[in-house]
């Protein structure tokens, strides 16, 4: 047995979900606890990506950027830049209703998407980017690891802090009843736009990681299939709202698609490229299978204790 093929897989599963992990988080700040159904997620993904790729490769005539600058510089610009865009657009969509939002977003998503296709002189186009860094400079594959998972903790932590903050609570009221709240006198705009932004930051960050993991982005990568629509999953299937049910349904989510690319890969060439679709249709009913035996998730969401008078209330 290949026992260091398969100690270098699992790094790179491992690696993988944890960048999953921290869209999922994102994505769980803005529909788990505000209930903003964003589909872009693919978009704010790219954004960080190509954000820090520019900014920390090496000098190039082949596109923009090449400033050869830290990685930790790019990822911080990858989250700002990406949480710039989301307050752009959410400025004019936000108020929007969620099925309205929803198509909003990935309308968008799709327009940041061909920009990076076309626009060869400012991404390289369809050649991508190669010789994008890793961190410190080491391509030791458990060191890419360690810088994500403690990313993925970090993000954890603060938005397990925000869920059991007041404005976490203001968050979930505008969830469950946007109008009450704006009767309590809430700006619910305002901390709506609030969530989507810190959310896309997020994902820029996901983004940015994955450039530095991987070291060549491409449009294709980008697809909503891989983009949008397994981070949706990964979210309802371990529990929406719940930041423990999210990191669980991504590393489930990603077990069964990781299996299946396997199975797939073991197939004659042109099976392997029909089976391709099936991949999609068995995570499509594993998501059904989860939602007619488990409703709220793997891991429901529970109330958050409310700390009043020295102690905690649930």
């Amino acid at each position: 047995m290949n026992y260091l093929g398969l100690y270098h897989y699992g790094l790179f599963f491992l690696t993988t979900g944890g960048i999953y992990a921290v869209l999922a988080l994102g994505l769980n700040l803005q529909w788990g606890l505000t209930g903003l159904f964003n589909l872009g997620i693919a978009g704010f993904f790219a954004i960080g990506s190509y954000t820090s790729a520019l900014l920390t490769v090496a000098p190039t005539a082949e596109h923009w950027g090449g400033f050869g600058l830290p990685l930790p510089i790019g990822a911080a610009v990858a989250m700002v830049l990406s949480g710039l865009v989301a307050f752009i657009i959410g400025v004019g969509t936000i108020r929007l209703r969620s099925d309205y939002l929803a198509i909003a977003t990935l309308g968008i998503a799709e327009i940041i998407r061909l920009v990076i296709k076309n626009e060869r002189w400012l991404t390289g186009g369809v050649r991508g980017i190669a010789g994008i860094p890793r961190p410190f400079n080491t391509d030791n594959p458990l060191v890419m690891l360690v810088v994500v998972v403690v990313c993925v903790a970090i993000l954890y932590w603060l938005v397990e802090r925000a869920r059991v903050s007041p404005w976490g609570r203001v968050m979930r009221a505008i969830r469950e009843n946007e109008d009450g709240t704006l009767a309590a006198g809430k700006d619910v705009m305002r901390f709506r736009l609030e969530s989507f932004v810190v959310g896309s930051a997020f994902m820029g960050l996901g983004g940015a990681l994955y450039a530095h993991f991987i070291g060549f982005i491409s449009p294709e990568a980008y697809q909503p299939l891989y983009g949008t629509f397994l981070i949706w999953v990964m979210l309802i299937a371990g529990g929406s709202g719940n930041n423990i049910g999210a990191l669980v349904g991504t590393l489930g989510v990603w077990f069964v698609w990781s299996l299946s690319e396997m199975l797939t890969d073991l197939l004659p060439g042109s099976m392997a490229t029909q089976a391709g679709a099936v991949r999609i249709l068995l995570i499509g009913l594993l998501l059904q299978l989860i939602l007619l035996l488990r409703p709220s998730g793997i891991i429901p969401e529970k109330p958050p204790a409310i700390i009043a008078s020295g102690r905690k209330k649930t």
